[in-house]
């Protein structure tokens, strides 16, 4: 295929290294303009009309910066060569080459974002065309490695299901109770957990609390998360699907019931009805399969408690997870929340870790609580994280490259920098400008309900709320409304928007005039 790509001179000596490719004929042309996003449809025209006939001669397509805003397709129509966007980073030119024959370049997407695109698009397909097959669930489902939770096939050949807790249900009015749940299935939930308080009996407010959830989940399945046998019994008989937790202290009391309903339970190798806990991983595993033995009858979802860091010892916890599905084929339940919520780390990497981990020990539902602020946002990691590590386990390949991904705050590639070589005054800025009221008026910023609202004051009184999740969109209304008249204060609030819409992305905790993120640790 013979390529003419288009630069500037900034870029030009690294677009020149990125395309050189022994699969096309390829030509880079650097246009007269020292930034290449700077180009527009109609100076790329007049330097294709001026290149040597031998060069645009027999051209298949023309491949212009990503970065140029505007629409490519009036050069196909005045050259009559097809014009599409390259990458928006010269470092990503030998994907787009080497794919150039499968991929259905845009004349107004850049290329690499049409990659992205297509890989995120074939991954939800796979995930969502395994989901919907029935003959091959029905066949999967017939396997001991497999159970039912209500209709939610949950176990080792299934992509791991996220339990999502709602801490404290029995306490919450029923709005917060319903803004929790819709928020958590929102985000991916797969199971909503309802926990009750350890040490009281709750049980004549659960019905009402599991009416209240099963109506916002639809049908997603619900589970108990009690030891108490009142409780348990109470919220089974109320439509509970699953139960947290059957122990060696209270399952023969239990046991019953839900061999007569139908409904399995997660097995814990303790009895702290008797104040017994295994200490090794050797005495969970055993402690797990007689209690495994004793409940027969039931489907089970044995739990070796998976331990902090440095609490007793989460490698000790791992290993018994290991030895325990080893030994045994049903899918075990993987406590990632135990681990997330009590270290101080971002929550991302920590659950996308574990979830790997989870994959690798046949865990079939990846539990978490969203308590503290530094894990907002675990119901959502972990259920991209099990899709990765589906996607991995059936590719047979490392979670990478999947189409799907948890980055968020660093970026996937290096890529290389484009020094500027402009000799101006290079002058420290040291800001400074007096504030001066704007007769316009102020505003207030508040990030709620995955919304950006901006409140218009004028003399101390609200006039307009403007609502978004762009910033862009935001600023670009208010300065349509004629509410803001002074530069400072427009860009004091495009600052402020555009911190507004990273905190919405990232779920950081916004406020007004405060800093979004803190430096770094100093060592």
């Amino acid at each position: 295929m013979k390529v003419l790509i288009i630069t500037g001179k900034l870029a030009g000596e690294l677009v020149i290294k990125a395309s050189s490719t022994k699969k096309h004929d390829v030509h880079v042309h650097i246009a007269d303009i020292l930034i290449a996003a700077f180009l527009t449809p109609r100076q790329i025209i007049n330097e294709i009309k001026n290149l040597d006939d031998t060069i645009i001669s027999e051209l298949d397509l023309i491949l212009i910066p990503g970065l140029i805003p505007k629409d490519a397709s009036i050069i196909t129509k005045e050259t009559g060569i097809p014009t599409y966007k390259g990458p928006t980073d010269a470092a990503d030119l030998p994907i787009v080459l080497d794919l150039l024959d499968k991929l259905k370049l845009s004349p107004k997407k850049a290329a690499d974002r049409l990659i992205e695109e297509e890989q995120r698009k074939r991954a939800l397909k796979f995930i969502k065309d395994f989901e919907e097959d029935e003959e091959k669930r029905e066949k999967l489902l017939k396997k001991e490695e497999n159970i039912l939770v209500g209709d939610l096939p949950v176990g080792r050949d299934f992509p791991m299901r996220v339990l999502a807790e709602v801490a404290k249900a029995p306490f919450l009015k029923k709005e917060e109770l319903i803004k929790q749940v819709r928020y958590l299935v929102k985000n991916g939930a797969d199971i909503i957990d309802i926990r009750t308080i350890p040490g009281e009996n709750l049980s004549k407010r659960i019905p009402e609390i599991i009416k209240t959830v099963k109506k916002v989940a639809g049908n997603l399945p619900v589970s108990i998360d009690t030891l108490n046998p009142d409780e348990i019994e109470t919220a089974v008989k109320a439509g509970a699907q699953l139960v947290l937790s059957l122990d060696h202290g209270n399952y023969e009391e239990l046991l019953p019931l839900l061999k007569e309903r139908n409904i399995p339970a997660v097995i814990l190798p303790t009895d702290y009805t008797g104040g017994w806990i295994p200490e090794t991983a050797k005495e969970r595993v055993e402690s797990l399969e007689s209690l495994k033995r004793k409940c027969k009858g039931i489907d089970i979802i044995p739990d070796p408690i998976l331990d902090p860091v440095n609490s007793k010892s989460i490698v000790d916890s791992i290993k018994a997870c290991k030895e325990y599905t080893s030994r045994n084929p049903e899918p075990i339940f993987f406590g990632a929340g135990n681990v997330a919520e009590l270290i101080d780390v971002d929550s991302t990497g920590v659950n996308a870790l574990l979830a790997g981990m989870g994959m690798e020990l046949g865990a079939g539902i990846l539990f978490t609580p969203e308590v503290s602020g530094k894990n907002k946002g675990s119901t959502y990691e972990l259920a991209v994280a099990s899709r990765m590590m589906f996607l991995a386990k059936n590719r047979k390949s490392i979670p990478k490259n999947l189409g799907i991904d948890l980055i968020i705050f660093k970026d996937k590639r290096k890529h290389e920098k484009i020094k500027e070589k402009i000799k101006v005054p290079i002058l420290e800025a040291h800001g400074g400008i007096k504030f001066t009221q704007d007769k316009a008026g102020s505003f207030k910023i508040l990030v709620e309900d995955g919304k950006i609202k901006v409140i218009h004051y004028k003399n101390m009184e609200a006039q307009i709320a403007l609502v978004s999740d762009n910033a862009k969109k935001l600023y670009e209304e208010i300065i349509k409304r004629n509410l803001v008249t002074r530069l400072e204060h427009a860009a004091y609030l495009g600052a402020e928007l555009q911190k507004a819409e990273i905190a919405l992305i990232t779920g950081k905790d916004y406020r007004q005039d405060l800093e979004l993120f803190r430096k770094p640790f100093k060592l």
